[in-house]
């Protein structure tokens, strides 16, 4: 990475104006119940006040459309993040975004303490990166620091807008997703294989094109893999499909030389629920009336084997709606195998999405070499494309 980082900056007496995220699942009680992004930004927070630095910290949680309401308030977040680091001399937290409120708290702030802004969102100017609020967010520290992977694809103003007006550097989290998933695309351990799930081919259209450019295989699975068999010509039944993608599905095959692998059994049922009647048939076997909810268990025997001899895998996307137990076992035999791959050294990365719950789920995300905290960003970064919260961070 080609990118300043913290460790470029003297932080002494400096006031490091950090884009985190903490956009985390919270309950009915608006209660936390993962604090995997607050941990994963810890590491950063800590470096700068152990070198004499105060932090402010920004983030977005959920999506409250540029109006304030109190169910997406960071304040928990806030309360979260004091019992997480005792270093902090002081965690404190203002309603203020921008402003005159949130100037006087960012300059009352001592080396060691730690100040953060409320939710992003709640200011209409955010999203569409309006150049007067980038503005005003700079005035809030000497350094800007991007250490917000999963927001790194976004040009918001707290993410790419305020990079213009300050010096601008990665942190500790930002420069490992980007290490890792860049090394894995342009200097793979191989044989690289690549695995593709979840439901729909035109999410993953460009990420697949690149991919096969890159990766000596790329398995297909999920719902998406359903759009490329009725585009081979097979019956699906009812399955979700995206009729308007069939050309699409039919290039990507016609260009594939072989390193395209698509399911050759599925388990199907005659009804999107958990108490469906359930068969396992060929992947040209399935009756009107019936919908293929999972990767049968010949696919599950042919993708482990491509898994099996990988040196470098990604998995981006579950195999089958594995939120229901009929329909998730082959989601939970590839992540089985990526934890064997792992065990016997390869590189395994989870690249953000429904992946990380289906490794979590499976037990063995500890395992894996590296857990994206960022679908949408690792995906356009698979894609090929620039990601415009990392492209405006200050070059070496």
């Amino acid at each position: 990475m080609n990118k300043k980082t913290i460790r470029d900056v003297d932080w002494a007496n400096k006031r490091a104006l950090v884009r985190v995220d903490f956009n985390v699942p919270q309950d009915d009680s608006g209660a936390i119940t993962d604090d995997t992004r607050i941990r994963a930004a810890l590491p950063t927070i800590r470096y700068l006040l152990e070198h004499g630095a105060s932090v402010v910290l920004m983030s977005h949680l959920g999506r409250p459309k540029g109006k304030v309401n109190p169910k997406y308030s960071l304040r928990p977040v806030a309360e979260r993040l004091f019992e997480l680091l005792p270093e902090a001399s002081e965690v404190r937290k203002t309603e203020a975004i921008t402003g005159p409120a949130a100037e006087a708290a960012a300059a009352a702030l001592h080396p060691g303490q730690v100040l953060l802004l409320e939710n992003t969102r709640f200011d209409p100017r955010e999203e569409p990166n309006d150049p007067a609020m980038a503005q005003e967010l700079a005035k809030l520290g000497d350094v800007f620091v991007n250490d917000a992977f999963g927001a790194a694809h976004r040009a918001n103003a707290s993410t790419e807008g305020v990079a213009h007006h300050l010096p601008a550097v990665a942190g500790f989290l930002l420069e490992k997703e980007l290490s890792v998933l860049y090394g894995a695309l342009e200097n793979p351990n191989r044989p690289f294989v690549a695995i593709l799930g979840g439901a729909k081919v035109s999410d993953k259209i460009g990420v697949i094109s690149s991919l096969m450019q890159k990766a000596d295989y790329v398995l297909i699975g999920g719902g998406m893999a359903n759009t490329f068999a009725k585009a081979h010509g097979y019956e699906i039944g009812d399955s979700l499909v995206e009729n308007d993608k069939l050309d699409v599905a039919k290039d990507l095959m016609g260009q594939s030389n072989g390193r395209l692998v698509f399911p050759t059994d599925a388990v199907i049922a005659d009804a999107f629920s958990v108490d469906a009647n359930t068969q396992t048939v060929e992947i040209d076997g399935v009756s009107a009336g019936w919908r293929i909810l999972d990767v049968g268990p010949k696919t599950v025997e042919l993708f482990k084997e491509y898994v099996g001899k990988a040196n470098t895998i990604i998995w981006n996307g579950p195999m089958g709606v594995f939120e229901m137990e009929p329909f998730a076992a082959g989601t939970r035999a590839i992540a089985g195998a990526m934890a064997e791959a792992s065990a016997r050294g390869a590189t395994t990365i989870i690249g953000g999405g429904d992946s990380v719950a289906a490794v979590e789920q499976a037990g063995v995300a500890e395992q894996m070499s590296h857990i994206s905290t960022g679908g949408g960003a690792s995906l356009e970064l698979l894609e090929g494309k620039v990601l415009p919260g990392v492209a405006a961070l200050n070059d070496k």
